[in-house]
């Protein structure tokens, strides 16, 4: 992008280290007319002056430009001519240039030297220091984005679409002559203002319709908008401009965001009126961007006001009403960095906006910050071909039907800024890992297979010596899988998976109980076969102790398992009796467990209960079979620690 009034890099340009000795080249680019500058740079190199201050300045105004290449070969001669004297902030925007020509194998170098030499609480170093994410994965990202340049796009800037009555309004400088025939000195293109186009049924397209705000409009800047829920508000974001265009006390002209309402007219036209500056603006920093929650409660934007982290920052106030806001308050950082975050766009869902401080590839990138439960996630890249090495920015989608806006200035495109449709494709992957639901231990070796709500089986792998397992199948975004886990020695682990509303990985790590262990009703219990006795006694015979070696096995290989046992009879015989004999069998039990090198203190309790917990109606004097008495005759070994 070539820096117009969206980007806000007025805020960076301010950060200029000295004056060079070409005063007119200066002035030019003070005044941010970088190609003119830029050209006047050069000619004082080719005279042969290479001094530190104008190697920036010229590297600057190609890259403020959005010339990557030539910004990357000034930057490099900078670097390799004054290899100890150059700021940190150079290294990162020659990485940041590097990037912007798919140089990524020298950016990374360059970067981590950024990272190095820059102050520790850049978050930036943090961002681009690849330790958490590196660029291979970003490159590696599936695509879920089929973009189409529009039809509306011109040699020109076109960029900010946003969503109006089913129709889209934009900013372009195409159509400004009508006013004033006036070029930006920055790119030498007309000031922006705004059009409406029609969206066509496939939402892939957008025709001129009409032009937009003429209620509005000046001879200076008007983009990027939003509106209220009910669409009679309009948020837009101008010059310093109320008849009269103003400066701070550096002589620049800042940018400030505006309110208008819409008054509808008898043929069904809108004339936007009561145009009033929100009261958080100032003279003397720039905010714009506006953004505005889908309860109409929240106005985001971008400002490099006081308390601002990096260049940019996305901000927050509450919309009170009757021109009346909260105060500013900064998104953090987890979401802002000390880069540059802009053109922010909230939805019911997650906020999108661009960001030149996380890792990226080149330029401004897109991401996504998920809302969770009223909090933003940490922003994830939403890669190629949504991202690329240049400027991608203006992200606008309808989460419903997953069709949208960004805006780039990529090669491929017609002119500078375009418009470019997107249909987001939903994909999700399923990774995870197997582990023991008692020992946390994990699982190598386990079959894990992956079915959809139907039980059809759709793939099949097996876990790695870590435990960890992943299918290689895109799944639909918004829909209903199973994944069921088998192992020797262990109950099988079933799992039901709801993958969300847009594309990402959802882990699902499933545990296994040993095979002996069940859970009845919330409570685990070690399950073996039936314990006998003989009539009337509570020694444990040999069949006995087979079952019972079993629990001794277990216990042996959970040492953190604690255990009661609990000794149940059917209803036949005294009750009184029954207490007895079930309390005697339930010690004798305890006592085996123990001889076997069970640590006493592992088993809580040994307790019998006779008839007084029957699991069926088979009590006193109601006839049952064998087969139901012997349901009740049971002991159990219910697990009280792990």
């Amino acid at each position: 992008m070539k820096r117009t009034i969206t980007i806000l890099v007025l805020l960076i340009l301010q950060q200029a280290f000295s004056q060079t000795k070409n005063k007119t080249a200066d002035a030019l680019f003070d005044k941010m007319y970088y190609i003119e500058a830029a050209k006047s740079y050069e000619l004082t190199v080719n005279s042969g002056d290479h001094s530190k201050e104008i190697l920036m300045r010229l590297g600057d105004a190609h890259y403020f430009n959005t010339q990557m290449q030539s910004a990357s070969t000034w930057y490099a001669k900078l670097i390799h001519d004054y290899p100890n004297e150059v700021p940190a902030e150079y290294l990162f925007r020659y990485a940041q240039s590097l990037q912007g020509i798919q140089n990524y194998e020298l950016a990374k170098k360059w970067m981590k030297n950024f990272a190095s030499k820059q102050k520790s609480n850049d978050t930036r170093t943090q961002n681009f220091s690849l330790k958490n994410v590196t660029l291979e994965d970003i490159e590696n990202i599936k695509p879920s984005f089929l973009l189409e340049n529009l039809a509306i796009n011109s040699a020109y800037s076109d960029f900010g679409p946003m969503f109006y009555k089913g129709d889209l309004v934009y900013s372009t400088t195409i159509d400004s002559s009508y006013l004033k025939t006036n070029k930006y000195g920055w790119n030498d293109q007309p000031y922006l203002n705004m059009q409406l186009g029609k969206i066509s049924e496939s939402q892939a397209n957008v025709t001129f319709k009409e032009r937009f705000g003429k209620e509005i409009t000046t001879q200076y800047h008007e983009a990027c908008i939003a509106f209220s829920p009910d669409e009679k508000t309009i948020y837009f974001t101008r010059n310093n401009y109320n008849g009269k265009l103003k400066r701070d006390s550096k002589g620049i002209n800042n940018l400030k965001i505006y309110s208008a309402t819409a008054t509808e007219n008898g043929n069904g036209s809108v004339q936007w009126k009561d145009i009033k500056e929100l009261p958080f603006n100032s003279d003397n920093y720039s905010v714009g961007h506006p953004s505005v929650s889908k309860d109409g409660k929240k106005l985001y934007f971008v400002s490099d006001m006081p308390g601002t982290l990096g260049s940019t920052d996305i901000f927050v106030v509450d919309i009170l009403g009757n021109n009346q806001y909260s105060d500013p308050k900064n998104l953090g950082e987890k979401v802002n960095t000390t880069g540059r975050e802009m053109f922010p766009y909230i939805t019911d869902q997650a906020l999108y906006f661009a960001s030149d401080g996380f890792l990226g590839l080149g330029g401004l990138d897109v991401f996504e910050s998920s809302l969770n439960e009223g909090v933003f996630e940490s922003p994830k890249n939403l890669g190629a071909p949504l991202n690329s090495n240049r400027d991608d920015f203006a992200f606008i989608v309808n989460e419903e039907t997953n069709r949208g806006f960004v805006c780039s200035n990529r090669k491929t495109g017609k002119g500078d800024d375009d418009i470019y449709s997107f249909e987001r494709f939903c994909n999700q992957a399923v990774k995870g890992y197997v582990f023991d639901a008692i020992s946390n231990n994990k699982i190598a070796g386990a079959m894990v297979s992956l079915k959809n709500q139907n039980g059809e089986k759709l793939e099949e792998t097996v876990s790695q010596i870590d435990g960890k397992y992943e299918f290689n199948k895109a799944l639909d975004c918004n829909s209903t899988y199973i994944v069921e886990v088998s192992k020797d020695n262990y109950a099988n682990g079933i799992k039901t998976i709801i993958t969300p509303n847009s594309s990402g990985t959802t882990e699902t790590p499933i545990g296994l109980d040993p095979a002996l262990i069940v859970r009845e009703n919330g409570v685990l219990k070690i399950k073996i076969g039936i314990i006998f006795f003989d009539l009337d006694k509570s020694e444990i015979r040999y069949d006995a102790a087979i079952e019972l070696n079993k629990v001794v096995l277990l216990m042996h290989q959970y040492n953190g398992v604690v255990i009661k046992i609990e000794s149940h009879t059917d209803s036949r015989a005294d009750d009184q009796y029954n207490l007895e004999l079930s309390d005697r069998r339930a010690k004798a039990t305890r006592d085996y467990l123990i001889s076997q090198g069970v640590a006493p203190e592992r088993i809580e309790s040994a307790i019998g209960y006779g008839e007084t917990q029957l699991i069926n109606n088979c009590s006193n004097g109601v006839p049952c079979t064998e087969a139901q008495h012997q349901i009740n005759r049971r002991s159990e070994f219910i697990i009280t620690k792990m």
